[in-house]
């Protein structure tokens, strides 16, 4: 006996990954169902060898169904979740909507599953940022063995973050500086991210920071440690899927870089590439469709007392977004649902 599972979003990059890794995983599904916008309606989308034709969000009923896997943005999120957690249909949320909230879970499953209990509060779970994801699967390890006091990251975030809208504009960008008279202005970016970075991803804030800096530093608080001080400078840069981060990592007590690479080589979800040649380490180019947390670079810092330097990449589609969303309904079938 397997689950019913709905995929809201599921013409979009998320939520066709979203099928796509469910597919994959073999999840264990007895009915699925794709659901959109009335302006995606009837678009075919592939879940496996089965091609599903998507049904209408605003009409559908979430009764009878177990799991709602949501890819929409915050304002569909705030009018349609509700509605699945009335009618006992437990949503996993990839938008920022819930996140901060306290009585919702933040997971990441192989940082923080005992998080999965406090679903029943509200019937919703919420998923991370993409960026964030990645990062604490690094922290996690780390922190168990050495405790973390400060983190200091910065993001190379591809535009795949920012929608198929942000893909098309890298690509016309790139082209058009090739072709006299084909020129594409920004649209999506307030700058040209073709050969260029961008350092500034979301709104600002008061402080200074980006609303995505701000979103690293919270949920590394909520689903890590609330002690960890955190400062991060996100960029985007001109790269079309997976994210890089490079992270400086200063702990209460000493850890020595090559027993931080063991913890990390036995950790959940990471592969270590850490080879101190030419092509050792990992760049997104390689990460694309993989579902593992890539760690490389590790070095000790030797400006501070307990200091450790990592380069970490991840497919922002899959371990930041899709991934991360069906891991967290296993976890949800394994520990809380039992049918499958």
């Amino acid at each position: 006996m397997g689950y019913k599972v709905v995929v809201v979003g599921a013409t979009g990059n998320v939520g066709r990954e979203m099928l796509n890794i469910l597919a994959e995983r073999e999840f264990p599904v007895d009915e699925i169902v794709a659901l959109a916008s009335r302006k995606s309606l009837g678009t075919e989308v592939s879940f496996g060898d089965k091609t599903l034709t998507t049904k209408d969000l605003d009409t559908f009923d979430f009764t009878g169904w177990d799991m709602a896997l949501f890819a929409v943005g915050s304002e569909a999120t705030k009018k349609y979740a509700p509605k699945a957690a009335e009618a006992g249909c437990v949503v996993i949320d990839n938008s920022s909507l819930y996140r901060y909230d306290p009585d919702i879970p933040l997971i990441v499953p192989e940082v923080n599953p005992d998080a999965i209990e406090m679903y029943s509060n509200k019937n919703i779970i919420a998923n991370p940022n993409c960026s964030t994801a990645q990062m604490v699967v690094a922290l996690k390890p780390l922190h168990d063995r050495a405790k973390i006091k400060r983190v200091v990251v910065s993001t190379y975030q591809s535009v795949s973050g920012s929608g198929k809208d942000a893909i098309d504009e890298l690509w016309n960008q790139t082209k058009g500086m090739y072709v006299p008279g084909q020129e594409v202005a920004p649209s999506v970016y307030p700058k040209q991210i073709a050969f260029n970075v961008i350092p500034h991803i979301d709104v600002f804030m008061d402080s200074g920071d980006t609303k995505e800096e701000w979103k690293m530093i919270a949920e590394t608080k909520k689903i890590v440690d609330p002690s960890i001080k955190v400062t991060a400078t996100c960029v985007r840069v001109p790269v079309f899927v997976g994210h890089s981060e490079s992270i400086n990592i200063e702990f209460e007590d000493f850890l020595d870089e090559d027993e931080a690479r063991e913890i990390l080589r036995t950790a959940p979800g990471i592969l270590v590439v850490d080879k101190r040649e030419d092509g050792g380490y990992v760049t997104p180019v390689e990460c694309v469709g993989d579902f593992a947390t890539f760690i490389s670079r590790i070095r000790q810092d030797v400006t501070i007392e307990n200091g450790l330097n990592l380069w970490c990449v991840s497919d922002n589609l899959r371990k930041g977004a899709a991934l991360n969303a069906v891991q967290i309904a296993e976890l949800l079938g394994r520990r809380v649902l039992k049918k499958g």
